[in-house]
Order: C-alpha cells, then sequence, then structure tokens
C-alpha cells in the first residue's frame, strides 16, 4: 500500500503526464485475463518464471576478484558473467585442464 505522500506523488506526476492517466471505470469493466486473450503458447511462454535453462549446469561459486578487472568485466554491459566464464574457461584450456572433460 502506498502512503498518502507516494499517493499524492503519483498523482502529481499523473496529472504532469498526458500519457499516463487512470482507467475508468468502463475501461477497467472491459479487461480480460491473459489466458483469455492470448493464443495459449504465448499465455504459456509469458508464464514461465526464472532464470532460463543453460545447456550446461553451471556451478555457483564465491569468488574474489580485483576491483578494476571486475569494473572492466562489468562496464562491458550485459552478459559480463558469462564473459567472465569464457575467460576463466579458456585459461584453463591453456592451463591443459578443459573444462568440457576432453583430454587437451
Amino acid at each position: 500500500m502506498l502512503s498518502d505522500a507516494e499517493e499524492a506523488e503519483l498523482q502529481a506526476r499523473m496529472k504532469a503526464d498526458p500519457d499516463a492517466r487512470e482507467m475508468t471505470d468502463e475501461e477497467l469493466g472491459r479487461l480480460r485475463p491473459a489466458h483469455e486473450v492470448l493464443p495459449p503458447d504465448v499465455f504459456a511462454a509469458l508464464m514461465k518464471r526464472g532464470r532460463p535453462k543453460s545447456p550446461g549446469r553451471l556451478v555457483q561459486v564465491t569468488l574474489r576478484l580485483d576491483p578494476d578487472a571486475l569494473a572492466a568485466f562489468r562496464a562491458t554491459g550485459p552478459g559480463w558473467q558469462t564473459r567472465i566464464n569464457e575467460t576463466v574457461k579458456r585459461a584453463a584450456k591453456r592451463l591443459g585442464q578443459d573444462p568440457f572433460g576432453q583430454d587437451p
């Protein structure tokens, strides 16, 4: 629930934005549940929750990294954790430890 102050701020922002308005009772009455109006496959896809399944099993670890190294990866944008994983896999191959379980 919003506090009175939060509600007042929200109402003021909506009044200042011509594209943001409260729906009328008539508009609200015409709304239908998504499962009634979407194709079944689209509705099922939207209802999937959680992280997508990874093609390979990953292991969660705690790792301390140099702040500058971490900042460099994060600065590359979304997917930075995957890029760290790829970098570690390449390093493992150079050490003779193939992360895919194959001999070097």
